[in-house]
């Protein structure tokens, strides 16, 4: 992973909800291995959504000073690693940030997952925990998010963290959305909590610089049994 020599802050065109989301799929579109007879994963669920105004002016990207991240409500704990038992998903996770030229910081490694530390952290009170991965790799191996590709409803999803117990989740919803077409919310930062699971999905045109869509996988809070 590159580090930014900026202190994390993004260029001035990365600042729109719009223009990270440009460069999120531009990495990881970089890649492109997978099957271009894979099906296309199916909807379902809905889009959780935040409420209320102050939900819907935060939906755009926040502009982190220097060492800021996370949840700015009080200290973050890391997550340190993804599970997903149903499907044997067990991932790494690594802090990710943007690059000087505005690009999101992605991990090499197809197997880890990237966290977007300018964003809430999985565990926060409010907001969009986005968690951000490959579904292939230039071997030709498939990469950790693929198996996103076989979660359903229920499915239960369980982040690790660093000093501080794990945090459970429940997936309600998956969607397929073109490229350059996240929806805002992915990256609020207030309203109801949510962990946002972010890969590519197909069809995959080289000339038309690589993957066509994005799946998106939403989990919520596990209630708490007793």
């Amino acid at each position: 992973m590159r580090s930014s020599t900026r202190g994390g802050r993004p260029s001035a065109a990365a600042v729109g909800a719009a223009a990270v989301v440009a460069a999120v799929l531009a990495a990881l579109l970089a890649w492109s291995l997978w099957p271009s007879q894979t099906p296309v994963p199916s909807d379902f669920g809905d889009r959780p959504r935040a409420s209320g105004p102050a939900a819907v002016a935060s939906s755009r990207v926040h502009d982190p000073g220097p060492g800021e991240a996370g949840d700015a409500s009080g200290p973050v704990s890391e997550p340190m690693a993804l599970r997903v038992p149903r499907v044997s998903l067990d991932a790494r996770v690594q802090g990710v940030g943007v690059e000087d030229d505005g690009t999101v910081e992605i991990p090499d490694d197809a197997g880890q997952a990237g966290w977007y530390r300018y964003g809430p952290a999985p565990g926060a009170s409010a907001g969009s925990a986005v968690l951000v991965g490959h579904v292939d790799d230039r071997t030709g191996d498939l990469g950790a998010f693929a198996k996103l590709y076989r979660v359903r409803k229920g499915d239960e999803v369980t982040v690790a963290r660093e000093d501080a117990p794990p945090v459970r989740y429940e997936v309600t919803a998956r969607e397929v959305v073109d490229k350059g077409r996240l929806p805002d919310e992915v990256f609020r930062r207030h309203g109801q909590p949510v962990l946002t699971l972010v890969t590519c999905a197909p069809p995959y045109d080289r000339e038309r610089g690589g993957y066509q869509r994005n799946l998106l996988v939403y989990a919520v809070p596990a209630q708490e049994s007793g």
